[in-house]
């Protein structure tokens, strides 16, 4: 097998996996511990803004070759084995079908990015000494 075959595959497997712990996060039997670290996995492995920016050299892949598979590593020791198993399958039919979408996470994801950007905007004008007030209206 080609290495482009092998890094296809991979990329494959691990769509379904995150699919898979996504849809495990809405099950009771997860505990909330492995909610909470699974829920960040998720986002920030759907989310269009990384850690690092991929445009640098090297490390721009960092977070998408080394963190978000650590991070699913850890989240599959936390959630319980047979509900993994019951969302690889439901994982695996909706995938089968055709590709989910989800445009209320994605909705969120990108709200969440823009007020952290809001929030470091006024941090960085409060630094600087800029005050933020609304205009001046008669």
């Amino acid at each position: 097998m080609r290495s482009v075959d092998l890094w296809k595959q991979t990329a494959r497997r691990t769509k379904v996996e995150l699919y898979a712990i996504y849809l495990a996060c809405k099950d009771p039997r997860v505990p909330w511990y492995a909610w909470l670290l699974a829920t960040c996995v998720v986002a920030y492995a759907f989310s269009p803004i990384d850690l690092i920016p991929d445009f640098i050299p090297i490390l721009g892949y960092v977070d998408d070759l080394i963190l978000i598979p650590l991070g699913i590593a850890l989240v599959l020791r936390l959630i319980p084995q047979d509900v993994m198993a019951e969302s690889r399958a439901k994982a695996a039919a909706a995938i089968a079908e055709g590709k989910p979408t989800n445009w209320l996470a994605a909705g969120i994801i990108v709200a969440l990015w823009l007020l952290v950007a809001l929030a470091g905007v006024v941090l960085v004008f409060r630094a600087v000494g800029v005050e933020l007030r609304a205009p001046y209206v008669h």
